[in-house]
């Protein structure tokens, strides 16, 4: 039985993707945070699922944990290393804490690096193992290629992550390890049906009313987008085609949400994005304006 590790398995598109590859026959090591989150997932998968209680930005317990995949696999080589584990938390650029950016980096982009680094000699480097070559499967998103306002940290993260993939797909050709990347649109997980949010830190600044817009304009696209299974079974193919593409992205209304966007020069983009949630100077209070 081929072995994965997914990172992130709780819920949405991680919890989908062990459902996909145990379907394939895949035994799945997946982690959380907490053992009572992969509870549901023992229950349904008894013989086909593990859980690994990590945080992700924990690079000693992400050793500690590689060493338990590897006593459970013996001289096999890993069949895939899916990091999803991810975290996005929207504000303004000049007033969101530099401590909540820098842990949507740790989360998003070192803890992968970290993860791939541990896992790589079960995936192929250590050439002391037998079997089929591993692929690491980086969960990234649209906006990897595409940054919008109050993102930013999320984007700079996912953007760098597309950089990093495509330099450790280069590198580990030495080994036979392939990277591929993943990159959802919205994807119409439960926590976008929360109800309406509370008042927001941002709400008495002069952003206020425009990251409400972007906001909930981004809501309405993750409710309308693919359901987590789509991109489970994306992942599931990625660990086993016999030739994946390099990247995947899985954007519901493709050519509004990605064609059209990635065609228009920035400046228009920038335009149309002032316009459509108030962002032009002439939006801000009389007062206020220079």
């Amino acid at each position: 039985m081929r072995t994965v590790v997914i990172s992130g398995v709780s819920s949405g598109i991680g919890r989908a993707a062990t459902a996909a590859l145990v379907e394939k026959g895949f035994f799945v090591f997946g982690s959380v945070r907490r053992e009572e989150d992969a509870a549901s997932l023992v229950a349904a998968y008894p013989d086909h699922f593990r859980p690994l209680i990590f945080d992700v930005t924990d690079e000693a317990a992400i050793a500690a944990n590689a060493e338990i995949v590897s006593a459970a696999i013996g001289n096999d080589y890993l069949a895939g290393l899916v990091n999803n584990a991810g975290i996005g938390v929207s504000g303004p650029m000049l007033l969101q804490p530099m401590s909540e950016i820098r842990k949507t980096f740790d989360v998003n982009l070192f803890a992968p690096i970290a993860m791939v680094r541990q896992f790589a000699g079960m995936l192929g480097a250590d050439r002391g193992r037998s079997g089929a070559k591993g692929r690491v499967v980086n969960i990234t998103s649209v906006a990897g290629r595409m940054a919008g306002p109050f993102l930013g940290a999320y984007c700079g993260s996912k953007h760098a992550l597309e950089a990093v993939s495509d330099s450790m797909r280069r590198e580990l050709m030495l080994y036979g390890i392939d990277v591929v990347v993943i990159g959802p649109g919205g994807v119409d997980t439960a926590i976008a049906h929360k109800g309406e949010a509370q008042m927001g830190p941002y709400d008495d600044t002069d952003f206020g009313k425009a990251i409400r817009a972007a906001d909930g304009d981004l809501i309405g696209k993750i409710r309308a987008g693919h359901k987590p299974e789509t991109i489970g079974r994306a992942i599931a193919d990625a660990l086993t085609l016999p030739a994946p593409k390099a990247r995947y992205a899985l954007v519901k209304n493709r050519i509004r949400d990605w064609t059209i966007p990635l065609s228009l020069p920035k400046r228009t983009v920038d335009r149309l994005l002032a316009k459509q949630y108030g962002l032009r100077p002439s939006d801000l209070p009389s007062s206020e304006r220079n």
